[in-house]
C-alpha cells in the first residue's frame, strides 16, 4: 500500500489512557515483549535532574526507545559469579542473548568502535558494559574504556551493568566519572532461593558456594543499590525469571528493590535453550510462558516501576532496542582512527525535542476526539493496530510482528 498513515487521534474508539499514552510515546515498533512498552514517565512525571537523566536513554525511559539508541561494548570478560542461566562460550550472530559478543575489545579498540558508530547512528546517546563478563569486577578495563570515550564524546551517557559483587567498590569512582545509570541483576533476596541460581561466587580471592555464597550475594547487591541510590545514581534492577525456583519470590524482590529506591524492575524471561550449553538449559530448566511473566509482571503492580520494553541485548548490541547492527560495527569495518563529528547527532537530537512536542500536542487532540466520539454507553472493544512507531497507524498487517490492542470503553 502507497499510504496507510492513520494518525491514532483520528480513531473514534480508544481508551482514554492506552491511546493518549501510546500517542505520547510515539508506539512501538519493537518485538519480543510480551506485555509492550512498560513506564510511560514524562516531564511533568518526575523531578527535572531526573528527567534529564532519562529522556535520552532507551532503557530507562520508555518513550526515549523510540529515539534512541545504545551501543554496549564487551571490554569486560571477567566474572566472579557462575549462574546457572549463563554461558558465555556460545555465539551466532543472530543470537540475542546477555552475554553473547563476536568479539571482545580492549578499551583503545572500544573507543575507536564507538567514534565510528557515533558518527554513522546519530540516535546513539548510551554506551553501556554489560559484559560478556562483568562490568564492576572487571573494573579497570571499564574504567579505561569511559575515559577514553568521553574524552572524545562527552555528551554520550554511561551505562554499566553487573551483579552487583563487586559494585560496593567502585561506588565512589562511578560517581566521579559521571556515570548515572547502573543496572544490578538481582533474582533473589533470599539465599535459599539464590543457591538454586548461582553454584558459586569469588569473593575475597575465594570461591565460596552454595546458600553461603548466595547470602553474600545478596548482602553485596542490596549495599550496591542503597549505595548508587545515595548518591543519585538512578538504579534498573533485572531479574530472570525461572519457573518453579524464584518465579512466586520475584514479588518479594520487587518490593524489597522499590523500598530502597530502585527506579525500575526488570523481569526477564529465562532463555535456557539446551543449545546454548547453560547448566538450565541441558537439565531441562523451562522458560516463563508469555502468559507467566505477565502474570509475575502484574502481581508486581503496586511494586517498583516495571520495564516492559526490553529486549534482552547481546553484550556488543549496536542500535535501537529490538534491532542490532553490531555486525555492520566489527573492527575489521571501522576506520583505524576515526575522528568524531558531533554534527548530526546535534542536528538529531534537535529533532527529537520538536518531535515530542509535536507528539504530546497529539496525543491531547486524540484524547479529546476520544472522550467526545466514544458514547457512555459503548460496549468494551479489543482493537488490534499494527505500527512502525512515530504514534501512528502506518505498518501493513501482512509485515506485522505483533500487534498492540487496546480495550476500549467510555
Amino acid at each position: 500500500m502507497s499510504d496507510n498513515v492513520v494518525a491514532l487521534g483520528t480513531l473514534a474508539i480508544g481508551s482514554k489512557e492506552s491511546l493518549s499514552a501510546a500517542m505520547a510515546s510515539g508506539g512501538c515498533s519493537s518485538t519480543g515483549s510480551a506485555t509492550g512498552c512498560g513506564s510511560k514517565e514524562k516531564p511533568e512525571d518526575m523531578d527535572p535532574a531526573t528527567w534529564a537523566k532519562v529522556k535520552d536513554h532507551p532503557c530507562y525511559s520508555e518513550e526515549a526507545h523510540h529515539y534512541f539508541a545504545r551501543m554496549h561494548v564487551s571490554v569486560a570478560p571477567a566474572c566472579n559469579i557462575q549462574c546457572n542461566y549463563c554461558n558465555r562460550k556460545y555465539d551466532c550472530s543472530n543470537e540475542s542473548r546477555p552475554g553473547v559478543v563476536s568479539e571482545r575489545l580492549t578499551p583503545a579498540e572500544a573507543a575507536r568502535k564507538v567514534i565510528a558508530v557515533a558518527n554513522e547512528v546519530p540516535q546513539l546517546s548510551v554506551l553501556g558494559i554489560a559484559g560478556p563478563g562483568d562490568s564492576a569486577y572487571d573494573w579497570l578495563k571499564t574504567k579505561e574504556t569511559f575515559r577514553l570515550v568521553t574524552a572524545q564524546i562527552p555528551d554520550i551517557k554511561l551505562c554499566l551493568s553487573s551483579n552487583g559483587l563487586a559494585l560496593p567498590d567502585h561506588l565512589d569512582e562511578l560517581v566521579e566519572m559521571n556515570v548515572d545509570h547502573v543496572t544490578i541483576t538481582i533474582n533473589m533476596i533470599d539465599p535459599e532461593v539464590g543457591a538454586r541460581i548461582y553454584p558459586w561466587i569469588f569473593h575475597n580471592r575465594q570461591r565460596i558456594y552454595g546458600v553461603d555464597a548466595s547470602r553474600i550475594l545478596h548482602e553485596r547487591q542490596m549495599a550496591a543499590l542503597d549505595g548508587l541510590v545515595a548518591r543519585g545514581i538512578l538504579v534498573k534492577v533485572n531479574s530472570v525469571l525461572i519457573p518453579g525456583i524464584n518465579d512466586a519470590h520475584l514479588l518479594e524482590v520487587n518490593r524489597e528493590v522499590k523500598r530502597r529506591g530502585a527506579f525500575l524492575h526488570n523481569i526477564m524471561p529465562l532463555i535456557s535453550a539446551p543449545e546454548h550449553g547453560t547448566h538450565f538449559g541441558l537439565t531441562g530448566q523451562r522458560g516463563p510462558s508469555a502468559a507467566e511473566l505477565l502474570a509475575v509482571q502484574e502481581a508486581c503492580a503496586g511494586g517498583a516501576n516495571l520495564m516492559k520494553h526490553c529486549r534482552q541485548c547481546r553484550a556488543d548490541a549496536v542500535g535501537l532496542l529490538g534491532e542490532d547492527r553490531g555486525q555492520e560495527f566489527t573492527l575489521d569495518l571501522v576506520p583505524e582512527a576515526p575522528v568524531y563529528d558531533p554534527a548530526a547527532r546535534e542536528t538529531y537530537r534537535d529533532w527529537v525535542g520538536a518531535e515530542r512536542e509535536d507528539r504530546r500536542a497529539a496525543a491531547e487532540a486524540a484524547l479529546a476526539a476520544t472522550e467526545a466520539a466514544v458514547a457512555a454507553t459503548s460496549p468494551k472493544l479489543l482493537v488490534a493496530v499494527t505500527t512502525q512507531g512515530g504514534g501512528r497507524i502506518n505498518q501493513h498487517f501482512g509485515h506485522a510482528t505483533e500487534f498492540q490492542v487496546f480495550e476500549v470503553d467510555a
